[in-house]
């Protein structure tokens, strides 16, 4: 026969239970592991579609030719164009990858499991954050490498050797550097964008096609803003395309290298209808981002999982 303690306070069910420590680093594991299979498919599409776009690239008749006169031109060409290519896939991929890793944890209601283990919202989603941070800049770092190999084993199979490498001057390294730079702010800033959208919309579907269709609107949107110049005859129109996210990226190569730098292959897509300054670039894309990574926060922390 048991006997109640008089006096005694009463026992919770979690005070029985040894604090939950939460590691950081553990969550971001976590988290890929679980879009890891995802992960390794969509690479493998990826690389296939980079190798696949580079061969194109470089079947040109005159590749050749450009080879043995313009050996600086060409490599600047090698290298810009194929981050062209890795740009537009990196982007669907990142996409469709930072959708699943926060559209689908609201969707099948995985994040209640999550949070009830004692893992904060906002913490939550600062590890996935960081997770496809780390994801983008491994990309990043490895198709670089791979360019860098393919466009080797172009030169011998044209030329049968590498010498074309002694033209590199000094100023190709930081040039390339700056393309990079501008590679990873796209990157950074379609993350920060599918995040949003996934984490307003709460639904892996809906989540993912606002992401899918908004740089094609903001292309689509440029459109129309020449359209509207030529029949108002308002430089209006041309001035708000330098506000839309989609042609600043495009172009953010060519506003970022130096005149000597650009080979013509470095942008891509609709541009902004007026030039812009490095500035104005930088911090209309830094508005975005911000406004991105607010509107995923403020969603996530204001918004019990259980809506």
């Amino acid at each position: 026969m048991s006997v109640p303690i008089v006096g005694a306070a009463p026992v919770s069910p979690t005070d029985s239970q040894p604090g939950l420590q939460v590691n950081f680093v553990g969550v971001m594991r976590g988290e890929f592991l679980k879009v890891a299979r995802l992960f390794w498919g969509m690479l493998a599409i990826l690389t296939v579609a980079f190798i696949v776009g580079f061969l194109l690239g470089g079947s040109s008749p005159d590749a050749k030719a450009n080879l043995q006169t313009a050996p600086l031109l060409f490599l600047y060409n090698a290298v810009e164009s194929n981050m062209v290519v890795f740009r537009i896939f990196s982007g669907i991929f990142l996409i469709v990858f930072a959708s699943f890793t926060i559209g689908r944890e609201y969707q099948y209601g995985t994040i209640r499991i999550l949070v009830a283990r004692g893992v904060g919202r906002v913490q939550l989603l600062l590890a996935k954050l960081a997770m496809l941070g780390v994801v983008a800049v491994a990309l990043l770092l490895a198709f670089t490498a791979l360019t860098a190999l393919l466009t080797c084993a172009q030169m011998l199979v044209l030329v049968g050797n590498l010498d074309a490498l002694s033209a590199l001057t000094p100023a190709f390294w930081p040039n390339i550097g700056i393309d990079l730079l501008a590679t990873f702010i796209s990157m950074g800033a379609t993350i920060l964008m599918a995040v949003a959208m996934n984490a307003l919309a709460r639904s892996l579907a809906v989540g993912m096609a606002l992401s899918l269709m908004w740089f094609p609107a903001d292309n689509v949107a440029t459109l129309i803003m020449k359209t509207l110049e030529r029949i108002t005859q308002s430089s209006f129109w041309s001035n708000a395309s330098s506000y839309f996210l989609g042609p600043l990226l495009n172009r953010l190569p060519t506003i970022l290298l130096p005149a000597d730098a650009r080979s013509g292959f470095e942008s891509f897509g609709s541009g902004q209808l007026v030039s812009v300054s490095v500035a104005h670039a930088l911090w209309v894309i830094g508005a975005y981002a911000l406004a991105f990574a607010a509107l995923a926060f403020i969603s996530t922390w204001k918004r019990d999982v259980t809506e």
